[in-house]
């Protein structure tokens, strides 16, 4: 098993490749008193460096699981593939039981790809957590293709690059840079006529804020979920299909799981890896602490002969409330566009008064149900994609429209990921609501859900982080997703 640890990048080489840093790697659990107060509460004092701030790696720690233990996952996703995988490679027997099936179509991680970039300036709990981690993320998912690609004989990650541009700077990109720069991440901050120079097929006029992460890249979702539950059956991972529903609470442990053809399981621990399902698996722990917004993707051919659209000649872009990246030739999916700009406003007399704010249109149950919701894209997040091909990229406003992909996004309340007990049961854990970053993060987030789950708590102030919160959103749901969150 790898040491889990934070990188502290700075003085990174500049092979687009390398995330080597001059500091010596440390455990992340281990984040040593003043430097893990300091990290999460929003800043690490002058005086003390990132390197310094974080204390010497130490073992895993078996802790109160046992060596035989069987540990039943809930969720064959990106978290439940990647937990169950940890497990059993430390030696217990593991059973995955998942509804649909892997990287089926309804869950969180059944699109063709993600973007991995750690620009999250607009974090208000951790940001330097997630900065860290986000970096740890992109070197593990290079070790996993390097490791793994040949075996399965195709590709699984790709430096690309990612390039934010916005017309004037924001709360986003000012906090992106400053935490950035604490932390020695690599990056580059550029001209509009240099932004023009680099990639010309991107309309970058009017754009007074570009800037450059060039070690982010994009990971094949789908592929890469299919990947690891074939590592983790080849060590041993049991994968069943069912529905589950969790047994009673007893003396302070779960008393089994029961699958929908009435089968009942039982194991020395549970853990809940349920995506979009969490709330409707584990209702009494998590009502009104979650939400299911939608991301909507939209998969654009690119023009026959033309190779300025595919990788490796485009980086990642973040433009207003869209991203997305250029095709991969490993797959030839198309060119991604995740979000949509709004039509423009029709034009009004000078001394009209604005008109009413539109009336919000009334939520659909089902569209929060991930059995139930329809997963089809409108005609209008159509056409808002096409809106920002024609702003950004003019040479593809007239692309053909090849597919269209929808996934539930999994929001906890505070924004941050849980890694905690079911409430009142010493045996069964929750591990997930991604934040619509999940899969990105899965690759370090699985190991570190089954460290916890074999009784190493890690750092006290980490692991506060991720409890499970006691506030609630206001019962009303939301109709989208929150802002700047794209892992659709």
């Amino acid at each position: 098993m790898h040491s889990f640890d934070a990188l502290a990048p700075a003085g990174m080489s500049d092979a687009p490749d390398s995330l080597d840093a001059t500091v010596a790697r440390r455990d992340f659990l281990r984040l040593a008193g003043l430097g893990t107060g300091a990290l999460l509460t929003g800043g690490v004092p002058a005086t003390v460096s990132a390197a310094e701030s974080l204390a010497s790696p130490s073992p895993v720690r078996a802790g109160k699981a046992r060596a035989t233990s069987h540990i039943i996952v809930i969720g064959a996703g990106a978290w439940g593939a990647f937990t169950s995988w940890h497990l059993r490679k430390a030696g217990h027997r593991v059973t995955v039981i998942d509804q649909y099936g892997v990287a089926n179509s309804r869950s969180t991680s059944g699109d063709e790809t993600r973007g991995i970039r750690s620009s999250y300036g607009d974090r208000t709990l951790t940001p330097e957590l997630w900065t860290a981690w986000a970096r740890k993320s992109i070197e593990r998912w290079r070790e996993f293709d390097a490791e793994h690609g040949k075996r399965f004989g195709t590709r699984y990650f790709f430096t690309t690059g990612d390039v934010i541009l916005r017309e004037k700077a924001e709360p986003f990109t000012t906090k992106t840079l400053e935490l950035w720069t604490k932390l020695g991440v690599r990056h580059e901050v550029l001209t509009t006529d240099e932004a023009k120079r680099r990639w010309p097929q991107i309309n970058a006029d009017g754009q007074g804020i570009v800037v450059y992460e060039p070690d982010a890249g994009v990971a094949r979702a789908r592929d890469s979920i299919q990947a690891v539950v074939a590592l983790g059956r080849d060590a041993g991972v049991e994968f069943r299909l069912g529905r589950v529903t969790p047994g009673a609470i007893a003396n302070g442990r779960m008393q089994g799981v029961t699958l929908g053809d009435g089968t009942r399981l039982e194991a020395d621990a549970y853990v809940f890896c349920c995506g979009p399902w969490m709330e409707k698996v584990l209702p009494m722990a998590l009502k009104n602490k979650t939400r299911l917004p939608i991301g909507h993707v939209c998969y654009f051919g690119t023009p026959m002969g033309d190779d300025r659209f595919t990788f490796p000649n485009l980086p990642t872009w973040n433009v207003p409330g869209v991203t997305g990246w250029a095709a991969l030739p490993v797959d030839s999916r198309g060119f991604r566009v995740r979000g949509a700009i709004a039509p423009p406003a029709p034009p009004r007399a000078a001394d009209a008064p604005p008109p009413p704010p539109p009336t919000p249109a009334p939520v659909d149950p089902r569209q929060q149900d991930p059995d139930l919701s329809s997963r089809w894209s409108s005609q209008e997040r159509i056409d808002g994609s096409r809106r920002v091909l024609a702003k950004y990229f003019p040479a593809l406003a007239d692309a053909p429209l090849l597919e269209t992909r929808s996934c539930h996004y999994e929001s906890s309340v505070n924004r941050n990921f849980i890694v905690d007990r079911v409430p009142g049961a010493e045996n069964a854990w929750i591990a997930g609501l991604g934040q619509a970053e999940g899969f990105k993060f899965s690759i370090v987030m699985g190991e570190y859900a089954a460290w916890r789950v074999l009784g190493d708590s890690g750092d006290a102030t980490i692991a506060e982080a991720f409890r499970l919160p006691t506030q609630e959103y206001d019962p009303q749901p939301a109709a989208t997703a929150p802002r700047g969150e794209d892992d659709a």
